[in-house]
């Protein structure tokens, strides 16, 4: 894809999650400390699931792609951000955004998929038991995480390519942390509405379509659930689901409370909070909620550690 336009404007710049001085410092090692922890908590889960092989299940195989995603999208937005707080202007090439953009919609695309595909897992492994192994064949689990990462990139590729078509004359600060979609289109000096249109259609098809086919597996979980007469079959089904159900929580949650539209000034502020929670906070909360209760993660843990202090 060229990453170039017709347009005047060849840089933008970011002004960052606040503009008030006082708090640029403190909040500059705040994130950083995120961006640690995310780093390091995703990089031992991904190589805890590689290095013991009673994790070499579907359902982690699922979650190390999960880790997978969060790792690569701290790499591409957190750097961005923390030079707007210690920079006086944090400048980013026309290029360099475009390529943010695209694989910001990515990751996030893909993460929608692979947390309905660990939906659909959790409902094989606790509905159809017996036909858990057949069905979630390490061959179907490949197809499903290709199928999650081309969709993914198929509309990455949308996105960024109806962003690249439109001209940018004047204005070229971005008043956001990063390259976004809503944030750039405000830039444009064209009509911008077929984009909008597009780009919501695009939005609210993935999330909706990955919203239901997660309901209704849940649904026919908690069906099956309430069927369990044993306390230990309750007990595993919660274990079971109760990770993703925060995950998936969180994840939804506070991607729709950062794309709210609303005209207020204190609106977009918290449109900022919600947005940073969603793309700094989560993926670093993500490892936490797949390892403290978990015991088969605990156990590797302790086994790898045993393993490298021999």
């Amino acid at each position: 894809m060229a990453m170039e336009n017709d347009s005047l404007v060849t840089e933008f710049i970011l002004v960052g999650f606040t503009d008030k001085p006082e708090l640029q410092l403190p909040l500059f090692f705040l994130f950083l400390m995120n961006y640690v922890f995310t780093v390091i908590g995703n990089l031992s889960l991904i190589n805890l699931i590689c290095l013991n092989s009673h994790l070499h299940t579907p359902m982690y195989f699922f979650i190390f792609n999960l880790s997978f995603i969060d790792l690569c999208h701290s790499f591409i937005l957190t750097p961005e951000m923390l030079m707007s707080f210690v920079s006086e202007k944090n400048i980013i090439s026309f290029a360099g955004c475009m390529a943010q953009l695209f694989f910001f919609c990515f990751f996030v695309h893909s993460e929608c998929y692979v947390l309905t595909a660990m939906a659909y897992d959790h409902y094989m492994a606790i509905c159809n038991p017996l036909l858990y192994t057949v069905t979630m064949s390490p061959s179907v689990c490949f197809l499903l995480m290709f199928s999650s990462y081309v969709m993914g990139f198929a509309g990455a590729m949308v996105h960024t390519g109806d962003m690249v078509r439109l001209p940018f004359c004047d204005s070229n600060i971005i008043n956001y942390y990063m390259c976004d979609i809503f944030p750039l289109l405000q830039l444009s000096c064209s009509s911008t509405y077929a984009n909008e249109l597009l780009a919501s259609t695009i939005v609210c098809t993935v999330v909706i379509v990955s919203s239901f086919i997660i309901s209704i597996s849940y649904a026919l979980i908690l069906s099956n659930i309430l069927h369990i007469s044993s306390d230990e079959g309750w007990s595993k089904a919660f274990i079971t689901c109760g990770s993703h159900v925060i995950t998936v929580a969180l994840f939804y949650g506070s991607g729709l409370f950062a794309h709210l539209k609303t005209s207020s000034d204190g609106s977009v502020g918290q449109g900022k909070f919600f947005s940073v929670f969603h793309t700094n906070v989560v993926p670093m909360l993500n490892p936490l909620i797949y390892s403290l209760r978990n015991k088969d993660v605990i156990r590797a843990l302790k086994k790898t550690l045993r393993r490298f202090a021999n």
